[in-house]
């Protein structure tokens, strides 16, 4: 059953159908008006037309209406057209002039006619014959204006029929395509993502013949959409072309290839960036604002290398740096700890060599003094100060105090620090939350902790700065480090009332806990920690398993475990060395190992701690084939290097079963493999070899011990005393102690 069609879908259709009009070869021409002795000129007629046109519905049987329309000039034709009211008496009109095209004075302009057709279809909401009326068009071979074309492509595109556009672009006629045309596709494609077509067609618009050149226009549709699509790299073909533009004259303002730059930093593509700015540094074309843009990349990843490359580019290519510039290059060598440089800079911008003069501002200031304070060379940093106050309006701010601050707090001088604090207040410089927090923590660090929550009261008091979490986090981990946990747990119970806990206030506190052997108070606070919406970390979870299991609570450690895989956080290698650790020292080696395969589905490499503690708990337990096995195994089919703690714990427990010449094997696969004995596996090895009175040997170990630079102890002198005393060799334990310092560490 076929839908029913509307009445003025049928009237549409209707006129899309070629009509027959009656001749006019024969008839008379009437004049506007039969009193005028003066024939009426083509407006008057024109308007004339206009107004028979509009007001009636029947005009096509009217002869001498006929007669007028075909006897006007072309422009009068294309403005009857678009001053009808409805595209349907538009394309009534088209019909007229079309059919009767060859009784025309001059050729009818039908494609600027069929342009007014369109034109008022797309301004009326029923607009769903476009398609059909430009399938007439094709019928009737009337060729698109570039307007026309532009209409077209903006209703498919409106529709979300994208392919339809492009199949139309690519049959227009050659006088149809100009570079509006192109630039309206390029425009629509870009903005429906559609990159591969809009690289084909920008790339033939920037082609050194083209025909259809780019314009201004075409640079502002490419950069609009660089600057606001940020999805991965499906633009950077697009990229690729923008200094092809170049070709043409047509050049980027500082403004947007800065912005561009920025983006591609911002999302990792440093590379794209530089590839883009040195395609302009061959016009000669570049400033400051995108090279900065690109070394503020190139810090970020602290490419170093490229960084001292651009900026020599920048000499060479005489592009003057400005302030900005400068400030980059003063973090550049303060970050790289070349300050003295950094200070010959500031030295440079003020004099003026090099014929570029710039006045430093306080963010450079700034940025020295911080580099300064990073090296330990904050006196340096409060003797720029002066400088700072005799530029124009580049007063220290308390940025400047604050890395002042940091710097003389890290450096132990405390009392120094203060009276910057003081010196900042008189200089009505008003201190924040980060120069309590430096203040406090630099106290906290050098062992003043009453007096760090002493100034912090004060701070709470007078200046109304209440703290944050990180003021509250140091002060909770430093009560915890001289186990005053009442007094952490004071504090973090008025964070929890003042509503600024986070995370790290809980994993300090946890932290702190575990730490002073307070497991169980520790899992309360990681608890409340859920309960409040946190979600605890890897380094949480760790902190409680490594804490239950320093406590023997081996279950509750596992327990973690169990609900630290359930919440989705993956334990890693840290996770299981701690329990693989204490299990073994648990004899528990059954559950040990099920750890170590469980650590390796989960695909955590074994690492030498592991191994270790597993070989160390065979070896202790009697074990010492399994010990050797898992040796083995290590050297052979894992990435792990064997570590002299292994080696030593091995050739210890060879040594005492009697397996002398099997450690001294393994002695000698350490030196192979660069792995360097100390004086714990020399004692062990000479400790078997005295059981044995196997004194060649021990000459052989002794000799070795000496040339490796390796100290006997106190250990070594009792095993090779009572040894060489009993069998009558105390000249060979001289000689092996002359010029020996006998250390007392192992």
């Amino acid at each position: 059953m076929k839908t029913p069609i509307s009445a003025s879908k049928r009237y549409v259709h209707q006129l899309l159908k070629p009509q027959k009009y009656p001749t006019t070869t024969h008839l008379r021409r009437l004049s506007v008006a039969s009193d005028s002795t003066q024939p009426p000129s083509p407006e008057e007629l024109t308007e004339t037309a206009i107004s028979q046109l509009k007001n009636t519905d029947n005009w096509t049987s009217d002869a001498n209406l006929h007669q007028q329309l075909l006897s006007l000039p072309p422009q009068s034709l294309i403005k009857i057209a678009r001053q009808l009211e409805t595209s349907s008496k538009a394309l009534q009109f088209f019909h007229f002039i079309h059919d009767n095209q060859s009784t025309s004075l001059s050729p009818p302009p039908l494609s600027s006619i069929f342009q007014a057709v369109l034109e008022l279809a797309i301004r009326e909401e029923d607009s769903v014959f476009l398609a059909d009326v430009f399938s007439l068009s094709k019928e009737l071979k009337v060729s698109l204006t570039p307007n026309s074309a532009v209409l077209l492509i903006r209703y498919f595109f409106s529709i979300n029929k994208v392919q339809e556009s492009l199949n139309l672009y690519a049959d227009l006629d050659p006088d149809a395509k100009n570079t509006n045309v192109n630039n309206t596709l390029l425009g629509l494609l870009l903005s429906s993502k559609n990159f591969e077509d809009a690289h084909k067609l920008l790339d033939e618009m920037l082609q050194p013949e083209t025909k259809f050149p780019p314009n201004e226009t075409t640079l502002s549709i490419v950069f609009s959409m660089l600057l606001r699509w940020n999805k991965g790299k499906e633009d950077e073909k697009i990229i690729d072309l923008i200094p092809k533009f170049g070709i043409h004259g047509m050049f980027p303002c500082k403004v947007w290839l800065t912005q561009l730059t920025t983006r591609l930093c911002r999302s990792n593509r440093n590379d794209k960036a530089w590839d883009l700015l040195h395609e302009y540094i061959k016009f000669n074309k570049l400033e400051a604002g995108p090279c900065n843009a690109l070394l503020s990349g190139l810090s970020k990843e602290r490419n170093f290398k490229k960084i001292n490359i651009l900026l020599t580019e920048m000499k060479d290519y005489n592009i003057k740096p400005d302030i900005v510039t400068f400030g980059m290059l003063v973090n550049h060598l303060c970050k790289s700890h070349r300050v003295d440089e950094a200070l010959d800079m500031l030295k440079k911008m003020k004099e003026g060599k090099d014929g570029i003069f710039i006045k430093p501002d306080v963010i450079l200031y700034n940025t020295l003094i911080n580099g300064l304070c990073k090296v330990g060379r904050q006196q340096e940093g409060l003797l720029l100060i002066p400088q700072m106050k005799s530029e124009h309006n580049c007063a220290p701010n308390v940025i400047t105090y604050n890395c002042l601050i940091d710097g003389f707090c890290k450096a132990g001088e405390i009392e120094r620090a203060h009276e910057l604090f003081d010196e900042m207040l008189k200089e009505n410089v008003v201190p924040n939350v980060i120069t309590v927090n430096t203040l406090v923590d630099g106290m906290c660090k050098n062992g003043r902790i009453s007096n760090a929550m002493e100034f912090f009261r004060k701070m709470q008091e007078e200046k109304g700065i209440k703290g944050n979490a990180v003021t509250f986090s140091t002060l909770i981990s430093a009560f915890c480090n001289v186990n005053n946990i009442e007094k952490a747990m004071s504090l973090f119970n008025e964070m929890e009332s003042s509503g600024c806990l986070d995370a790290l206030s809980y994993y300090t506190l946890i932290s702190g806990l575990t730490l002073s052997g307070r497991p169980d108070d520790a899992g309360f606070i990681f608890t409340k920690m859920k309960k409040a919406g946190f979600l605890p970390d890897l380094l949480t979870y760790n902190t409680l398993i490594g804490g239950f299991c320093r406590r023997k609570k081996l279950h509750k450690a596992v327990e973690i475990l169990k609900e630290m895989e359930d919440s989705g956080t993956k334990p890693d290698s840290v996770t299981y060395n701690t329990l693989i650790s204490y299990f073994t020292q648990n004899n528990d080696l059954d559950t040990a190992h099920k750890f170590l395969k469980q650590m390796v589905k989960d695909g955590n490499a074994p690492t030498v701690v592991t191994y270790g503690a597993l070989i160390h708990a065979y070896c202790t337990s009697g074990n010492l084939d399994e010990g050797l096995n898992l040796f083995e195994e290590m050297t052979k089919t894992s990435k792990v290097v064997p570590n002299n703690v292994i080696y030593n714990i091995l050739i210890d427990s060879l040594c005492k079963s009697g397996k002398v010449d099997h450690g001294l094997s393994l002695m000698d696969g350490m030196l192979e493999k660069g792995i360097r004995p100390n004086t714990t596996t020399f004692n062990a090895l000479l400790k078997g070899l005295s059981s044995r009175n196997r004194v060649k040997d021990a000459d052989r170990v002794m000799n070795l011990m000496k040339n490796q630079g390796c100290y006997p102890d106190y250990i070594t002198m009792e095993i090779l005393n009572d040894w060489f005393y009993a069998i009558g060799e105390v000249d060979k334990l001289k000689q092996f102690v002359e010029g020996f310092q006998v250390s007392y560490a192992a």
